[in-house]
């Protein structure tokens, strides 16, 4: 199954516990880079997260984020820490006998001191338990996102290797052609400079240059290259570096083609196929 490296997924979830927001983000990378922001009570999550994500995508940059809301507690749940409280009203007093023009401080404001009003403890487990959940939900929106990106992908380097096939047997049925067409014009060439050519000789000739000029080994690599290419597409593992190793060997098989083209279609073909191998190369980056 192809699967593209770009999608994105949020899943939220709330329960006794509170609110959850999860949100993960996936580009290109050529390796498996995640990057996390989590609030300050879930940070010891993020080895366990990190692993949980590693299970499940190979490549790609990741972006974690994960927003937490904490139970509210209704009126009768109100507890107060009562301790920090007559501290802070005992620092309040000392502080209004240094300042010779002091603001009273109301019930209000001790009240938004952090720590006084305090909020139903929430047990740890559940709460992880809870991230778990929405976790392995947000991997699976995102996998399934991936994958439904990577059919198209597929699709398009389907066509290309179609086009590249389509090629590399027109120039190999041109060969014998094209080789024919070398011979009469070396024995023109000969004719028009009044050189009388030993036909032995002649013959010598046109096979060197038929053996300089062989091209029937690129094309068998091609066709080759070309079939490995469709295999890979229907692996069911990561295939993103194997298809990328597959666009250098095709790439090279094509300049060294086009290094010994004799004729113009020869050199037309080369051209042709090197931007399909763009085309694909280009797609391929995305792909897991």
């Amino acid at each position: 199954m192809v699967r593209s490296m770009t999608a994105f997924s949020r899943q939220q979830a709330g329960g006794a516990f509170g609110s959850l927001v999860l949100e993960l983000r996936s580009v290109n990378q050529r390796f498996l880079d995640i990057n996390f922001r989590l609030p300050e009570e879930l940070r010891g999550l993020e080895p366990r997260l990190r692993t949980a994500i590693s299970e499940r995508l190979s490549r790609g940059k990741v972006e974690f984020s994960l927003r937490y809301q904490p139970p509210e507690a209704g009126q009768d749940e109100l507890t107060l820490d009562m301790d920090l409280v007559r501290r802070i009203s005992d620092a309040s007093r000392e502080i209004d006998r240094i300042l010779y023009d002091h603001a009273p401080v109301n019930s209000l404001d001790i009240l938004r001191w952090p720590g006084v009003l305090q909020t139903r403890s929430v047990d740890q487990d559940i709460l992880f338990t809870a991230v778990s959940v929405l976790l392995d939900t947000a991997l699976d929106d995102l996998i399934a996102t991936r994958e439904r990106e990577g059919e198209k992908l597929a699709a398009v380097i389907e066509q290309r290797c179609a086009a590249m096939a389509a090629i590399v047997e027109q120039v190999r049925a041109k060969m014998p052609e094209i080789m024919a067409a070398w011979r009469e014009k070396l024995k023109v060439r000969l004719e028009q400079a009044g050189i009388e050519a030993d036909a032995e000789r002649l013959e010598q000739e046109i096979v060197l240059l038929a053996n300089k000029t062989d091209v029937d080994e690129e094309l068998d690599r091609l066709s080759m290259h070309i079939e490995e290419v469709r295999r890979v597409l229907k692996d069911d593992q990561p295939i993103g570096r194997r298809l990328d190793f597959l666009m250098q060997e095709l790439n090279r098989e094509v300049n060294t083609l086009g290094s010994k083209s004799v004729h113009v279609d020869c050199t037309r073909a080369s051209v042709d196929m090197k931007v399909l191998i763009e085309q694909m190369r280009e797609q391929v980056q995305n792909i897991e």
